[in-house]
């Protein structure tokens, strides 16, 4: 006569009841929890990629100083966050820092391609000349709180003059370095076109080798 470890829970002996049928299932759905998983991470790692792609070509762009032409506002390797989404080159305003496109005519030394980052002086339309240091933009002196204190301009606007300023064609930017004594900029390559506005500094979020937020 079977004993009680000879009998199943249906209490018939050598019948297997669903206890015993546990472990031979459980192989193949725990291989199907772990795939259901992979799918979903990899799923949500492409959304994330394709999300970082979307945000860089239409809404914010990271950039990099390579030299010293904006210093003291922007220094070398200083990080930047530049608006590219619900921005058009009709919103940019005099003083805004902007990046751009490589101007064709630029041949200063620097990495050839690149874009660049200059502050939009004078507008389409508006005229700009120098007198000494200082800037004047539709016969007006150009405030500058951004410059140090009697901030040397190096080389002035040229084929300007109080009598006969030169006049920014429409459309496009008369950009300049802050750091005006040694920056590469509109007095040397023409202003830019507005086409080639990339975006607006809107973020500071790098400077000298450590993280410090400022916004423009």
């Amino acid at each position: 006569m079977a004993g009680p470890a000879d009998a199943g829970p249906s209490g018939k002996p050598g019948v297997a009841g669903p206890a015993d049928a546990g472990p031979a299932g459980t192989g193949p759905r725990r291989r199907r929890r772990w795939g259901r998983a992979l799918a979903e991470t990899a799923i949500i790692v492409l959304a994330a990629v394709l999300l970082a792609c979307l945000v860089r070509t239409f809404a914010f762009q990271t950039f990099s100083i390579p030299t010293s032409s904006m210093v003291p506002t922007l220094g070398v390797h200083d990080r930047i966050l530049v608006q590219k989404a619900f921005f058009t080159w009709r919103d940019v305003r005099e003083g805004d820092i902007v990046v751009f496109s490589h101007p064709p005519l630029d041949h200063c030394p620097g990495p050839p391609d690149s874009d660049l980052v200059k502050r939009a002086i004078a507008l389409p339309g508006q005229t700009i000349y120098s007198s000494g240091n200082n800037i004047y933009v539709n016969g007006r002196l150009l405030a500058e709180p951004y410059l140090p204190h009697d901030d040397p301009l190096g080389p002035p606007i040229p084929h300007a003059s109080s009598q006969h300023p030169y006049r920014v064609p429409p459309s496009e930017f008369y950009v300049l370095g802050d750091n005006r004594a040694i920056s590469c900029d509109s007095r040397y390559w023409g202003p830019v076109k507005g086409s080639s506005i990339i975006g607006k500094v809107v973020l500071v979020w790098w400077h000298d080798d450590h993280p410090d937020f400022r916004r423009f």
